[in-house]
Order: structure tokens, then C-alpha cells, then sequence
């Protein structure tokens, strides 16, 4: 098989690992059920951990985010190398009361918005929900994952007709245009209970909360007369999510502790319990390190000598809009991977993040990009600076490239995911051994 038709393999792998993650919730099983299969034991965050040399591990919170960690089993100077992603997307929430009766015997969905989506991508296209609902069962109150294999409602648009100067301009109030249709008239209010309730095998009286999301569930594909491009769902950030999956499954590092991370909530700023801005990570690391038998301070010592690449999509050249990118700092699909630098500091990377990431993606013989924005427009922030406030290490912002970011229906490289493992295995491979910020040593 030659290199096209392996990216092409790995391409249409994503798109599998993408239909499974419907919500966060679903995420963090699927990327459960892959380490589980990998050999990996689970460590409940309400029960002691025993870890030891060569083992590999995880946890979750929240049953959204996950951390994952494989222990060298020759380590010498103990250190963490880290990957990071978010498993969540821009969507829209149903409410508590999820109902809205009429007009005319119609019944619509009661949302929210989850995050920054493109509202308008959500228009005229089939969607059902997901997420994670809590049911009573006797004197327990139990999580259920919810994905029916259906569509089940959609946001119909105003026809031209009656705006004629929709093309002019549009921008939806979301408490009024982006009400999903449910029911034409056969079904009621109390029919989104009942129909929770029956795909769970419960009574909708059991029913007693839901953190359910809209789900777009137009399979992936791989497109183009030269097969250059893949389109999906949530492609921002499953696609890094499963990147360094992979290339955590299949790295060797038995001079570190390689941790692999997916929080939750990264699209609402991830202030979360759950999200890079809680303690989680701090938690897994100061855990396992006392649970490996260093102290405090040895686990202090270790985070100096520590490395994160926080991996989150990146802004491709848009081809009908090239000005709105900048001049020399910018990348394109089919790329690879791509390094984000800003002076804001909304990324991570530095000179020498920078500097030791390179070197090592220079060894392996990896690709790099490398993106800045236009100076006089605002960028996006990610999760690495967020997660820096609780585990201060050396990191560096990377991610892979895209087109239509933040759209219900996005599009990448059909290269660049593969590119991506290649890069982030590198990493995760190689032991980086850092003194301060004045040197690294890749052995």
C-alpha cells in the first residue's frame, strides 16, 4: 500500500472515530474503549491508585474528559511529555424544558448555543441529539449515554419569499430562528420525554435530567477528483483528539511518563470541573506521581522538566479569501501539522517550544506549518495557556488545518491527519530532557 492510500486509511479511520463521538460524553467512551482494548486499567478518582514502572493508565471526570498515562519503565530523571485536545464542539443545548408548543400544532426544541458555531450551516439539514441523560433506577440516580440512530428534528429557513433580502446579509436571533422543528402536529410536549424515555427503556418519569446537544450526523467522506480533501463533523477538535490518540497508542517513550489528554468544554472557555482550566490534570499528575513513590517536591522537580503540545485546530487559507490571512504566516491543506504562535499569548508557544518541537519533527523528517494572525484581527484561544495555569510546563500550540472551522460541516486534508501522528508520535517517542529554559537534549 503505498503513503497515499495509508493517509487515505487513516482519513476514513477518523471519520469512523468521529461517528462515534456524537457528544463529549460519547467522546470519552470511545476514546475509553480504544485504551481499554490497548491494555490500559482504569483509575477511579474516588479510589486509591497504585501505579507502577511500565504500567498504563486512565481516568475521567465528569464521564466527558479523559487522561490517559503510559510509565517508562527505565526513568531516570522523571518528567511528563503531554498531548492535549478537546473532545467538545460548537452545538446547541436543549434546555431544562425542552418544549416550545405552536404556532399551528407544531412543536419545536427549546436550545441554546453550546460555543461559536457558524449558525447559518445549521439551517435545512437533518439532525438528531446526543448526550448523556440521568435516570432514576429505584433509589439510584444513573448516567445513560443517548444517540439515537435517527434524525429526528430540523431548522427549516425562512423561504426567499418572505426575506427577500436574505441574501443581502443574514443573522439569525437565535432565540427565534434556530428553533429546531420536532412535530408537525402529531406530538405533544410531554413526546420529548417519552421519546428519551423509550429509546433508554425507561419511564419518562424516571427521567430526571438531560445534557442532551444537536447532533449533525451527515456521514464523513473522503472528496475530490484527486481524493485531496475529507469533510466532517466536528473535525474541530476530534481530528487532533484522535491524532493523539493514535499517536499516543503507538509511542515508545521508557524514559518518561507520556500522558494523553481530552478535556471537555473548551468551547465555552473550560472553567469547568472538567475542563483545562480545572484541577483535573494537576490531579492525574500529582496522583500518579505519589502513587510512583515521588514526593511534593519530586513531582515539582519533574513539571520543570516537563513538556505539553496542545493540539487544536488551525485556520487554513481559505481559497476564496486569502486577504484574511496573514501574509507569511500561514498554512494550507496537505500541509501538516501546524505550529500557532501568538503575542498575546492566547498559545503557548515561545522561541524555545518552538525551538525544541522543530527540532524534533526535523529528526523524524515530519513536516511543520506555522500560522500567526493577521496583526490587525483577533484570534481564537485554545486550551494549552488554560491548562498552564494549573500545571505550568514548556508547551507549544499546534494544530492541524482546516477550512470552515466552526461549521457544522468542516473540511481538512486528506494528508493531514496522518501528518499529524507522524509529528505528535515523534514526540511522544522521543525523551526530551530539559534543563530550565536554556536547554533541551532529544535522545
Amino acid at each position: 500500500m503505498d503513503g497515499m492510500e495509508d493517509d487515505l486509511e487513516v482519513s476514513r479511520d477518523l471519520i469512523d472515530f468521529i461517528a462515534s463521538c456524537p457528544s463529549m460524553f460519547h467522546t470519552t467512551r470511545t476514546i475509553a474503549g480504544r485504551l481499554e482494548a490497548a491494555g490500559f486499567e482504569q483509575l477511579p478518582e474516588g479510589e486509591e491508585w497504585h501505579l507502577e514502572p511500565g504500567g498504563t493508565y486512565y481516568a475521567t471526570r465528569n464521564g466527558s474528559s479523559v487522561i490517559a498515562l503510559r510509565v517508562g519503565d527505565a526513568i531516570d530523571v522523571p518528567h511528563f511529555q503531554m498531548t492535549a485536545a478537546h473532545g467538545d464542539s460548537p452545538t446547541f443545548k436543549l434546555k431544562d424544558a425542552p418544549a416550545l408548543e405552536g404556532p399551528e400544532g407544531t412543536l419545536r426544541l427549546n436550545v441554546e448555543a453550546y460555543g461559536g458555531m457558524i449558525d447559518h450551516t445549521w439551517f435545512d439539514r437533518p439532525l438528531s441529539v446526543a448526550g448523556r441523560v440521568m435516570v432514576r433506577d429505584g433509589s439510584t440516580v444513573r448516567s445513560r449515554l443517548l444517540a439515537p440512530d435517527r434524525d429526528l428534528v430540523l431548522i427549516p429557513s425562512l423561504a426567499i419569499h418572505m426575506d427577500h433580502d436574505v441574501n443581502k446579509g443574514f443573522a439569525p436571533n437565535r432565540q427565534v430562528d434556530l428553533c429546531p422543528l420536532f412535530s408537525a402536529g402529531e406530538l405533544k410536549a410531554a413526546d420529548v420525554d417519552r421519546l428519551i424515555a423509550g429509546e433508554l427503556g425507561v419511564e419518562p418519569h424516571d427521567v430526571l435530567g438531560r445534557d442532551l446537544f444537536l447532533v449533525n450526523r451527515q456521514p464523513g467522506c473522503v472528496w475530490g477528483a484527486a481524493s485531496e480533501f475529507v469533510s466532517s463533523p466536528k473535525l474541530d477538535d476530534l481530528q487532533c483528539a484522535y491524532a493523539s490518540l493514535v499517536a499516543f497508542l503507538t509511542s515508545r517513550n521508557e524514559s518518561a511518563i507520556t500522558v494523553y489528554c481530552c478535556f471537555d468544554n473548551e468551547e465555552v472557555g473550560s472553567n469547568t470541573k472538567q475542563g483545562a482550566l480545572s484541577t483535573f490534570l494537576h490531579d492525574v499528575l500529582l496522583r500518579s506521581s505519589l502513587a510512583l513513590g515521588m514526593t511534593e517536591e519530586g513531582y515539582l522537580r519533574a513539571l520543570s522538566r516537563s513538556f505539553l503540545v496542545s493540539c487544536d485546530n488551525a485556520h487554513a487559507v481559505h481559497p476564496n479569501h486569502p486577504e484574511r490571512a496573514d501574509d507569511a504566516n500561514r498554512c494550507r491543506l496537505n500541509g501538516g501539522l501546524v505550529v500557532k504562535e501568538a503575542a498575546n499569548q492566547l498559545y503557548t508557544t515561545d522561541a524555545f517550544s518552538r525551538s525544541v518541537f522543530r527540532a524534533v519533527c526535523d529528526d523524524a523528517g515530519v513536516p511543520l506549518q506555522h500560522f500567526a494572525n493577521r496583526s490587525d484581527m483577533q484570534g481564537g484561544s485554545t486550551l494549552g495557556n488554560l491548562s498552564n495555569t494549573q500545571v505550568s510546563v514548556h508547551a507549544v500550540d499546534v494544530g492541524l488545518p482546516q477550512l470552515a472551522m466552526h461549521s457544522s460541516y468542516e473540511t481538512t486534508g486528506s494528508h493531514d491527519t496522518a501528518l499529524g501522528i507522524r509529528a505528535l508520535r515523534a514526540f511522544l517517542s522521543t525523551n526530551v530532557a530539559i534543563e530550565g529554559a536554556e536547554s533541551a537534549t532529544l535522545g
